[in-house]
């Protein structure tokens, strides 16, 4: 596809139903590798990102199906260690599979996403908090090879909150010996929402939805069974877009995700309708200028 063309200046209306967001269901789809069994995930994205993430899965030696959303994973029969760079380089959500595996088997070899380049990494946070773990890291034409016989916990202090590093490091602890603490962890509803599902399938982790998380490391784990939580990016889109000369109701989505934009649309003189998994934006006649700052 070239370009789109949109054709403006008509009313919108009508309701949408948000879907599962990418952002969950990629940690989601990677803590399957901890440990076996069949794990079933509802809500996914049909995706370029999933489709990859769940050929990758599947080259580790996972089993799939994946039908009208939903998915389920079998990582019984995991024969592979290592994700290689042609799927990694096209997603750099592949890297979430080394915190699994290094916690799970013990080693892990991923691809690099920038391949051999030089400089500083965007997964050096990932692998700083693996050696906190007692990881030994070597890096191979390319690929990161991470070894450990067994981890032990450790203090974890993000200088800068990171999404993927928190993920990683979580995953990679909760089969870990002893107590982790993650100081500065990302906040995101999606990184609370895996603490929530590691802790369903046995994990111990405390202080979930702050930036402090203690992880005491388990033995084993069991399978998931989860619905992902919905596309706040998504929902928030069509917010906007019902701002502007529309009625429209989003269903199964969670607005504590969208406290923000619901108050800054209210600012801008919008009307909306908040339930506990819909929200309907109606016509904003006067739109008002309205200041914020991003923070994450």
């Amino acid at each position: 596809m070239d370009k789109l063309v949109v054709n403006g200046a008509k009313e919108l209306s009508g309701s949408v139903e948000i879907s599962g967001a990418k952002n969950a269901v990629l940690p989601l789809m990677a803590a399957t590798l901890l440990t076996e069994g069949e794990h079933t995930i509802n809500r996914v994205p049909d995706l370029k990102d999933t489709r990859t993430f769940l050929n990758l899965l599947e080259m580790l030696g996972a089993k799939s199906t994946h039908i009208n959303g939903d998915l389920v994973v079998d990582s019984s029969n995991i024969n592979s260690t290592e994700a290689p760079y042609d799927l990694v380089k096209t997603m750099r959500a592949s890297f979430y599979v080394m915190g699994p595996l290094l916690g799970r088997f013990g080693e892990a070899r991923v691809s690099l996403p920038g391949g051999c380049a030089w400089g500083p990494r965007p997964v050096d946070y990932h692998l700083k908090g693996f050696e906190k773990l007692g990881a030994e890291i070597i890096l191979e034409k390319g690929y990161i090879i991470a070894r450990a016989k067994k981890l032990k916990g450790a203090q974890i202090h993000f200088d800068i909150p990171s999404v993927g590093a928190t993920a990683n490091i979580l995953m990679a602890s909760v089969l870990a010996e002893g107590k982790t603490q993650i100081t500065n962890a990302a906040i995101e509803p999606h990184i609370v929402q895996l603490c929530k599902v590691l802790n369903e399938m046995g994990a111990h982790i405390e202080g979930v939805g702050s930036n402090i998380l203690i992880v005491n490391g388990v033995e084993k784990l069991s399978p998931m069974n989860v619905e992902t939580i919905p596309d706040m990016i998504e929902a928030g889109t069509f917010l906007i877009a019902g701002a502007t000369l529309g009625n429209i109701t989003l269903k199964k989505v969670d607005p504590t995700h969208l406290n923000i934009v619901i108050r800054k649309l209210e600012q801008a003189g919008c009307e909306l309708v908040v339930n506990d998994n819909s929200i309907t934006v109606n016509k904003c006649d006067k739109l008002q200028p309205v200041d914020m700052t991003t923070d994450v």
